[in-house]
């Protein structure tokens, strides 16, 4: 059944994905119940493999002022976790 319109080709970007550990997760899932949430979002104004790290802690949202390679960016992610869990646990 055609409906006259056809979808454009997604042009996202995706960082891939990163190794965690057991003790990695323990840190997100605290975090997260705890209303931080922390993403690898893309560095839209630099070039296609440059990416951001934001911080969204109880809805504010705050923004790395680094820009960093996707497995850079995701090793950054999972310290600002840890950060947030040995700070507040």
């Amino acid at each position: 059944m055609a409906y006259g319109f056809k979808y454009s080709k997604n042009k996202g970007r995706n960082p891939g994905a990163h190794p965690y550990t057991p003790e990695d997760m323990k840190h997100v899932g605290w975090c997260i119940k705890k209303g931080i949430k922390i993403a690898i979002i893309p560095n839209w104004e630099g070039a296609t493999d440059e990416w951001r790290v934001e911080l969204n802690i109880n809805k504010k949202i705050h923004l790395d002022p680094k820009v960093y390679d996707a497995s850079e960016a995701h090793v950054k992610m999972y310290k600002y976790y840890k950060y947030y869990y040995d700070k507040y646990f």
